[in-house]
């Protein structure tokens, strides 16, 4: 694995580190990107360490920003708390970000109860259905501009999306697979459908109008699949369930 290099002309720098360090906002709710933490309790994982390379190429210092959930760090757009964050793209989250090809993807699915009339994903958008979803998680996201039928419940969490799926006799609850893999063990005989309705594209994104930084970040991106470099991160932090993102 040989590692990207680039050598970014200062205009880049000066877009992705105004102040001469790089902001790097992370997701903490999503533990397949962030699975640890240091003493200092800076995230550990493949999103912070795709951050320390990307500060690496710059030249300069990283600052982690962590966020409890991607919907917080998505709001911070445009508000000069972090330079580049580090979510699942999304068209409703491009409004305010510019994002990057993905560098890997998550597929999400559903679980549901023991003998549901639910037998595969695309059985689940139906009258009368209700879903249990971590409120704009991106899969979330995606429920809402796709399911047409189907009654969203909105939870402040996955956890909370799991306490309410197994309390309020929901129908299914919609989740990463790793996770819901997870969810199994307080769900004895539960099934996660086969297949997924969508995969959630982890990506870099940056501010609008960086035209310079967009287009360092994207062959960023692509040098890092390509090196081996997401398959060597994924690796040492010992990830399963993430799948390096094909070529743009």
């Amino acid at each position: 694995m040989s590692k990207p290099e680039h050598s970014p002309n200062p205009l880049v720098v000066q877009q992705l580190a105004p102040k001469g360090v790089l902001r790097a906002g992370i997701n903490m709710s999503n533990f397949l990107l962030v699975n640890g933490k240091t003493e200092s309790c800076d995230p550990v994982g493949v999103a912070p360490s795709m951050a320390a390379e990307v500060a690496r190429l710059l030249g300069v210092p990283l600052q982690l920003v962590p966020f409890a959930n991607p919907g917080l760090l998505a709001d911070a757009a445009g508000t000069d708390t972090w330079d580049i964050g580090l979510f699942g793209a999304d068209p409703l989250r491009s409004q305010t970000t510019t994002f990057t090809p993905a560098y890997c993807e998550i597929e999400a699915s559903y679980l549901v109860p023991p003998g549901s009339r639910l037998k595969c994903v695309a059985d689940v958008d139906q009258p009368g259905v209700t879903i249990a979803v971590f409120a704009r998680s991106a899969y979330g996201l995606w429920l809402e501009r796709n399911h047409q039928h189907a009654t969203l419940l909105r939870c402040d969490g996955g956890g909370a999306a799991l306490d309410r799926y197994l309390t309020a006799k929901v129908d299914a609850l919609a989740g990463l697979r790793p996770g819901l893999m997870g969810d199994l063990a307080k769900a004895p005989g539960h099934v996660i459908l086969p297949g997924g309705f969508m995969a959630v594209q982890q990506a870099i994104g940056c501010g609008k109008d960086q035209p310079e930084a967009e287009a360092f970040l994207r062959a960023f991106v692509e040098d890092a699949k390509a090196s081996g470099l997401v398959a060597s991160l994924i690796a040492q932090h010992k990830v399963q369930g993430l799948s390096i993102a094909p070529a743009a």
